[in-house]
């Protein structure tokens, strides 16, 4: 049996998404097309490959075996091609980048001031995506790099990946406020008060709602903003309560920073290379756009809770202004 190397990718987009329309979004196809597709996919194959309900759908266990092997199909089939466009690629073509939220605000504009300083002839594009979108990109040759969270899809994925630092979130409020005292607190506990948070839009939002899943509690925003320098300044002025990366927490500021007390709120930043980053001319400038990266986020205040909390386990710490 043949399957279309498109039907496969709007798979993978309908799996990411968690909907038939997700995907179809994802594919710029219309919701009927994008169905007719699956349904042929699924004529293909002669078994079912996703149990449909009224909350979008889930993968039954070939639609997971599918999946696993479409995301090796394209891995190669991009590989096959930029080994071809290796030929015809300017070597001026920018790099691209690809990374959530937390990182295009915390290491990654210092990484790149240093290496477009020392690259003057390389161009980078970046773009902001959740991870299963950007370990996608990556499988699709469509980006040089990609910074994603460590989970069971960025390392099923077959990607080329390294450990590049602790991103775990924890919950920051005002100095001698709500968290005075506290050694950490439930996403349950942290609803009870009002809360600012990131742009419905953002990655770390949706990867945090992901996590929450359907009975998440109930949360009163009082404000959402676009940027986390923004909302940890709103924290600190006692607007609300927010959950944010501690990497994001300045130590220059007036905050009390609480643990999250959530398996999920453990996270870890990996670098990944595009399937295509072997063959392109401007693997030099990857590799360096990489040593640039990894630089940078090692030049962060170590933020492991480890390291944070030391041996003894979870602790508050109050962050002030010195004076």
């Amino acid at each position: 049996m043949r399957y279309d190397l498109d039907d496969l990718r709007l798979f993978l987009g309908i799996m990411a998404e968690g909907s038939i329309t997700g995907g179809a979004r994802r594919a710029h196809l219309s919701l009927p097309s994008a169905s007719a597709r699956v349904r042929a996919l699924e004529q293909t194959a002669g078994v079912e490959l996703l149990i449909r309900g009224r909350r979008g759908v889930r993968p039954t266990p070939a639609g997971t075996t599918l999946a696993r092997h479409a995301r090796d199909v394209l891995a190669q089939t991009a590989r096959l091609e930029g080994a071809v466009a290796s030929y015809t690629r300017s070597p001026a073509t920018p790099l691209t980048l690809y990374c959530g939220g937390s990182a295009i605000q915390g290491f990654v504009p210092r990484a790149l001031v240093s290496f477009l300083r020392a690259h003057p002839d390389v161009d980078v594009r970046v773009f902001e995506s959740r991870t299963p979108q950007t370990v996608r990109t990556l499988a699709d040759g469509g980006a040089d790099l990609g910074i994603v969270i460590d989970d069971e899809e960025a390392r099923d994925s077959g990607l080329t990946m390294r450990p590049l630092g602790d991103d775990s979130l924890v919950v920051v409020g005002q100095a001698g406020g709500i968290l005075a005292g506290r050694t950490g607190l439930t996403y349950s506990e942290v609803a009870e008060h009002p809360l600012v948070g990131l742009d419905a839009d953002s990655s770390l939002r949706r990867w945090i709602e992901k996590n929450l899943g359907p009975h998440a509690p109930v949360v009163r925003y009082r404000t959402t903003v676009a940027g986390l320098n923004i909302l940890v300044a709103l924290a600190a002025a006692g607007v609300g309560l927010a959950v944010v990366p501690r990497r994001a927490v300045d130590p220059g500021r007036g905050l009390d920073v609480c643990e999250l007390l959530e398996p999920w709120s453990r996270r870890l930043h990996l670098l990944a290379w595009g399937a295509k980053a072997d063959t392109s001319p401007t693997g030099t400038a990857t590799a360096a756009l990489a040593g640039h990266l990894r630089r940078a986020a090692l030049s962060e205040p170590a933020s492991h809770p480890d390291e944070a909390m030391g041996k003894g386990g979870s602790r508050a710490e109050s962050v002030r202004r010195p004076g």
